[in-house]
């Protein structure tokens, strides 16, 4: 496969992914908003989506205060931030223009209609009066989309490249959410245990879809078996084990190596993370401290995508001073 192509499955699929996670965290603090009153007159109740993007600097030069409005059009039009759902549309829509010849007609179709209902002019208009809808219309379309692929795409290297974008950003966006709401509720000694409490933890856990799935496993709502589960679950997709353990077989599959082996940086950092997962406990990350923990994996996360790009995605010049040029890697 040519390394243009691959980058753009690649890219497509993390874009996507991302518009995703953002129109699920805004419905998922739409619902938690309607169900405690309260943090309707909560100056910060919408900061934790800000501080989730890493980007709180951007956010107060450029919008000021996080606010409901502003903390929305951050996250959904604004095409100044490349992070926006706006900007990833139209990011995984011109990868897609460029693969149409890779990938199943219906799944260019429907990223198009997605990117023309979401970048009309009158959509923001919309999203603030229809929020919850606007949202779900967002969550369920790219549903759609990863089900058009799964029913239709050839299990080949187009697939597995479609993985390991999803796999990864899923992954870096399941540990950010973790990460940012466990600090941001943690220190309310005062809710502990009250309703309050378990409203908040629940909309930690819709904000990942793992809900329902988590009070099928632990039924009781607690800190350390929501860590346990959305980071050790090996059988829920949105976990982080789960999700690198997928990423690592797509990129294996690809490359042609045995699991548990590695025959480059690439294959032995994908090895180093799963096996830091695979041989770790919630008790000892709890111990060692959660946001530590979770900052590594996002670290190692980072290092992962890049080494993803310079290992397939980068022209290299060649070496052999016999022959001259540049090949894809």
């Amino acid at each position: 496969m040519l390394s243009r192509v691959a980058h753009s499955i690649f890219w497509m699929n993390r874009y996507l992914e991302r518009a995703e996670n953002a129109a699920r965290l805004i419905e998922t603090q739409l619902h938690m908003i309607l169900d405690l009153p309260l943090l309707r007159e909560d100056s910060n109740a919408w900061k934790p989506l800000v501080d989730i993007t890493g980007d709180g600097d951007y956010f107060a030069e450029n919008l000021g205060a996080p606010t409901r409005e502003n903390v929305m059009f951050f996250h959904t039009f604004d095409s100044a931030y490349p992070h926006s759902i706006k900007s990833c549309l139209t990011a995984a829509r011109e990868n897609a223009r460029s693969v149409r010849e890779v990938i199943p007609s219906e799944i260019w179709e429907m990223i198009n209609k997605l990117y023309l209902e979401v970048a009309d002019m009158g959509t923001n208009v919309k999203a603030f009066t229809n929020p919850h809808k606007f949202y779900s219309d967002i969550k369920m379309a790219s549903h759609l989309i990863i089900g058009i692929a799964y029913t239709t795409m050839s299990r080949g290297e187009a697939w597995h490249f479609a993985q390991l974008g999803r796999y990864l950003e899923r992954a870096d966006k399941t540990s950010r959410i973790l990460d940012v709401k466990y600090f941001v509720m943690l220190p309310r000694i005062d809710c502990v245990g009250s309703s309050m409490d378990n409203v908040l933890w629940s909309a930690l856990l819709k904000s990942t879809s793992s809900l329902e799935m988590y009070r099928k496993r632990f039924n009781l709502i607690s800190p350390q078996n929501i860590a346990d589960f959305l980071i050790f679950d090996r059988e829920f997709p949105r976990s982080i084990i789960y999700c690198i353990s997928h990423a690592e077989q797509s990129l294996f599959r690809i490359t042609g190596t045995p699991l548990g082996t590695f025959n480059n940086e690439l294959e032995r950092q994908f090895g180093k993370l799963s096996g830091k997962l695979n041989y770790s406990n919630v008790s000892e990350v709890m111990s060692f401290g959660l946001h530590g923990f979770l900052d590594g994996v996002q670290s190692d996360l980072n290092s992962l995508g890049e080494a993803v790009h310079e290992n397939f995605f980068v022209i290299k010049q060649l070496t052999d001073s016999n022959r001259s040029g540049f090949q894809f890697q």
